[in-house]
Parts: structure tokens; sequence; C-alpha cells
């Protein structure tokens, strides 16, 4: 290959790279944007594990459709048991994984992770977490 086609492949890659590198920052934008009005959390339970350093929390929470959670994670593990709809987990170093009504997964301590509704009615989990006390329960990434 020629020093300009060489040249013009580069720019064309780099402008190419910089083009998805916005769009992504776009739809990332729209996501972190759309999440706090798309997320309802309720919490059903707190207590203490008995051994003055652990609790139990767990919460419903419903995602309207097409909504993705920010990345995040937690400073215990997460039980996170789908009662309605399709979610489609994506958990850091492992492959997506898509749930669907009565199916539950293990969240490892400190795993980054996005949650994504992606049936077109609402979803929701039950979200058991066993955690340390006094910690925040969500860290984003």
């Amino acid at each position: 290959m020629r020093y300009p086609q060489l040249l013009a492949a580069a720019v064309a890659l780099t402008t190419f790279a910089g083009l998805a590198h916005a769009d992504q920052h776009q739809v990332n934008s729209a996501a972190n944007t759309n999440w706090k009005q798309g997320i309802q959390r309720t919490d059903l339970t707190r207590e203490d594990l008995g051994d003055s350093v652990h609790e139990v929390i767990q919460a419903r929470v419903d995602f309207n459709p097409g909504i993705a959670s920010p990345n995040h994670s937690h400073p215990g593990v997460e039980v996170a048991y789908v009662i309605e709809g399709t979610f489609e987990y994506r958990l850091k170093g492992r492959a997506p994984i898509i749930l669907k009504a009565g199916e539950s997964l293990y969240i490892p301590a400190g795993t980054p992770h996005i949650a994504i509704n992606i049936g077109e009615d609402k979803a929701s989990e039950l979200a058991t977490y066993i955690v340390k006390k006094g910690s925040p329960l969500l860290v984003l990434e």
C-alpha cells in the first residue's frame, strides 16, 4: 500500500471511530437521563443478619420498556429474580444473559452490571442484596 492510500485509510478509520464514539456518547447520555424516570424502586424489607456486619435488603424494581439501568455495582451479592417481562443483564466479563419471568441470576459482590428491559411492556425484578451495613447500596461505575 502506498503512503497516500495508507493515510486516506487512517483518516477514514479515525473519522469513523470518532463518529461511533459520538453516537455512543449520545446513546449513553440519553440513557443516563431516561433511567431516572424509567425505573421505580420499592424497598420491601431491610433486616440485620445477626452478625452486626451484614444486612439483607429486598426491593422490587420496575423498568419501563426499553429502559436500562446505569452501569453499577453493589458492595455485596445480589440475586435478581424476574417477576414479569424480559431482561437482558450485562455483567462485566460475561456474555449478556436474557432472563424471563420466573428466572433468576446471581451477581457477585462488586461486579459492574447493567439491566435492560428488552420487552415491549413493563418488566419487574425482585432484587435481594446481602451487603455490609453502612455501605452505599449502589455504586455507579
